[in-house]
């Protein structure tokens, strides 16, 4: 059922998934809502919700979906740091990438890559 979704459904919940992350990354005061009650935690389920919706958005360019989401959360933590009121941890990177993985894994029975043979 999930396959049946068209990309550019899935297009548009990565974008929508991207902003809010960012928002609540670097809003004074989260809304404890969408929290795990751990921050890591917090960490691996944005970054697995990332990668899955990605992975479905655009199931051909994986390798270059996985860099851009290390390379956004290494700007969170930067951006974090120019907030005054939030922190920046490498070990929130390792829990992105936790997450990244998870995302992935569970991605994989669903995403349709196209292979072209050239």
């Amino acid at each position: 059922m999930l396959n049946r979704i068209p990309r550019p459904v899935w297009a548009l919940a990565f974008i929508i998934c991207l902003v809010s992350v960012m928002t609540l990354a670097l809003v004074k005061d989260s809304p404890t809502l969408i929290d795990t009650g751990w921050d890591k935690g917090n960490h691996v389920l944005a970054f697995s919700v990332l990668t899955f919706l990605g992975r479905m958005a655009y199931p051909d360019q994986r390798f270059r979906l996985l860099i851009g989401l290390f390379a956004y959360g290494v700007l969170i933590e930067n951006l974090q740091l120019l907030t005054g009121y939030r922190f920046s941890e490498y070990q929130d990177l390792v829990a992105d990438v936790v997450g990244m993985a998870v995302g992935y894994l569970l991605a994989m029975p669903l995403a349709k890559v196209t292979v072209s043979l050239r």
